[in-house]
């Protein structure tokens, strides 16, 4: 077979402008052997010169793209993974690592699975790389132009701001339902997509890639989620999870079916051949050996990552006198308010943050005293005028002191968190009195303003002061010190803290400081989470196994509410507190002895 092609050439002749008008066009080939010859255009050397002089050219990494794609148009197996090379001056600059078990599982993945995979890696190795990498390799080749990632409505930011920042897809945050048919790459809550006038128009298109993370949320084919998933229509599709099975082999069968129908046959034959009880499987390693074709699970360890050290320090406050008359009137404020307003149904959670309140700083106590007060009735409106007084004279209280002690003995930077706006404010006007550049984050900056926040911060800043939403989807890798100026009822929270630090790419050894007021309910909850349970030594991400494992009815920080509220004295609300502990050791210890994981491959 005879081979042709055509390109241009240019005659350089002495005394003739290169790119004159003397360009010779051949009208017949020349023939280099018998297969092969080439035919010189003038056209496109004219498209070509054009083209430079309008800069209508591709960057080197295309043309090293282009390289590693012949093996593609030649019909070969493929040898390496496009995304690495055409981002590896980009992800340079931005301090991405491509760990050897991420490229791995691309590979693997678009190789051996057909881009159909649950990705269940240990958490903090990684899964959001690995599926970006996979997304964005299949967008270099041509394969996916519409995506759908779908999320836990509190990762949508994180997500848009790591497909964007990391990998240079152009996603969008889903905003409204125009978005659907007009965005060729969404990031989306799953609880607003399966959701009309969502619902119908997500249904009504062929999506090239579905991404769905926290996947482990699908485990019940009977909700709407998983119903809502297996109605899409996807050609690529990712299942993101760190726990694919719990409590019940059945939750693998349904992730696993939602992914590849028949890889497990019908329910009926999976329960027959591989199920001796609802947590004990049968023919372990042929079921293993299926689970391989479709799920890739890495963990910690030699061959992935070693994550650095957590050193936790616990810091006692001793509240001043003036915070100590103020915890006092408060505590007995809302212990009256809160039985009233139990009597008359109301809610009592303006009560219960305005105690969480007043152990975090004077100013987070005065905007709420502030809203209660203007609400409130006639005969209530003195109290809460007293309160606000003994709140508004306080200028400086012994936690924003401790943070002052601290700061001079830490190397770097150093993130503060805190849950209130009012707190961050308090905490800001000291530091900046105290000489230091102080920058704060919360969840009312836009996403420019966040970006930039986050520059000033990494090239100038000594602290930052984060609120807990400022704190959702933030990268922090580049700073080793965290302070919780306050602890949240919600262990997750305080977590999802903790990660923003201490996570891939970290390379010092974490320092976080714990500050809790002696004789408040903070110093219960410290109790609870350091003393009893020690969360600070789990695995990132363990928690949040350990608490599902609990059943509770209800979110852990409610649980923690109805504690206090039960208890009638200390000594009660101590002993309550310890029963929740000894649970969630006992959650704990069947978790660890659970052979359930032990099958994933």
């Amino acid at each position: 077979m005879e081979i042709r092609i055509t390109v241009p050439i240019l005659k350089n002749q002495p005394g003739t402008f290169i790119f004159g008008p003397e360009i010779e066009t051949f009208s017949e080939p020349i023939a280099v052997d018998d297969n092969f010859s080439v035919r010189f255009s003038k056209s496109g050397l004219e498209n070509i010169i054009r083209g430079i002089r309008r800069r209508q050219y591709n960057s080197w990494e295309w043309q090293k793209t282009a390289r590693l794609g012949e093996d593609l148009t030649a019909g070969a197996e493929v040898a390496s993974l496009l995304c690495p090379v055409h981002l590896a001056s980009h992800w340079e600059s931005v301090g991405v690592i491509p760990y050897r078990h991420q490229l791995d599982t691309a590979r693997r993945v678009i190789q051996e699975m057909g881009g159909r995979a649950i990705l269940a890696d240990e958490v903090g190795l990684g899964k959001t790389i690995e599926a970006g990498m996979i997304l964005k390799e299949y967008m270099l080749r041509g394969l996916v132009r519409r995506a759908l990632i779908l999320t836990p409505a509190s990762l949508c930011w994180q997500w848009f701001e790591e497909l964007r920042e990391k990998f240079r897809i152009p996603v969008v945050l889903h905003r409204s339902q125009y978005d659907w048919a007009r965005c060729q790459c969404i990031v989306a809550s799953i609880d607003t997509a399966k959701r009309e006038p969502h619902l119908s128009e997500v249904l009504a298109i062929d999506w090239d890639m579905l991404i769905v993370d926290e996947a482990h949320k699908l485990k019940n084919s009977k909700t709407q989620n998983w119903r809502f998933v297996n109605s899409i229509h996807k050609k690529y599709f990712l299942m993101l999870t760190a726990t694919p099975v719990q409590n019940d082999l059945k939750e693998l069968y349904n992730l696993i079916t939602l992914l590849k129908p028949g890889q497990l046959g019908t329910y009926t034959e999976f329960k027959q051949r591989f199920t001796a009880g609802k947590r004990t499987p049968r023919d372990p390693e042929m079921l293993r050996s299926l689970l391989s074709q479709v799920m890739i699970r890495n963990r910690r360890g030699t061959g992935t990552v070693e994550f650095t050290e957590r050193i936790v320090e616990s810091v006692p406050v001793e509240l001043t006198s003036g915070e100590r008359e103020l915890y006092s009137a408060v505590e007995s404020f809302i212990k009256q308010q809160v039985r009233r307003t139990l009597a008359e149904k109301k809610t009592i959670l303006p009560y219960i943050t305005l105690l969480r309140e007043v152990c975090s700083s004077p100013w987070a106590a005065v905007l709420t005293l502030k809203k209660l007060y203007e609400k409130a009735q006639p005969e209530l409106k003195a109290e809460l005028e007293h309160l606000l007084q003994l709140a508004a004279h306080l200028e400086i209280s012994a936690k924003v002191q401790q943070v002052l002690g601290l700061l001079p003995n830490l190397d770097g930077k150093v993130v503060i968190f805190t849950e209130y706006r009012g707190t961050q404010a308090f905490i800001k006007k000291h530091l900046e009195a105290a000489g230091l550049g102080v920058v704060t984050f919360d969840g009312t900056l836009s996403a420019g303003r966040k970006e930039f926040t986050k520059f000033l911060f990494r090239r100038y800043g000594d602290v930052l002061v984060s609120t807990e939403s400022g704190g959702e989807g933030i990268n922090l890798q580049y700073c080793n010190n965290v302070i919780n100026f306050d602890l949240p009822w919600n262990p997750m929270r305080l977590e999802q803290r903790i990660g923003r630090v201490h996570r891939l790419g970290q390379t010092k050894d974490v320092y976080i400081f714990n500050l809790a007021t002696q004789g408040t309910i903070e110093e219960h909850i410290w109790r609870l989470l350091h003393e009893k349970i020690k969360m600070f030594e789990m695995v990132v991400g363990q928690l949040d196994t350990i608490l599902t494992q609990l059943h509770l009815d209800k979110s852990f920080e409610s649980h923690l509410i109805d504690i206090f509220i039960r208890s009638e004295s200390e000594g009660q609300l101590v002993k309550e507190l310890d029963q929740l502990a000894d649970g969630i050791l006992r959650a704990r210890r069947e978790l660890a002895q659970s052979s359930l994981l032990d099958l994933l491959p």
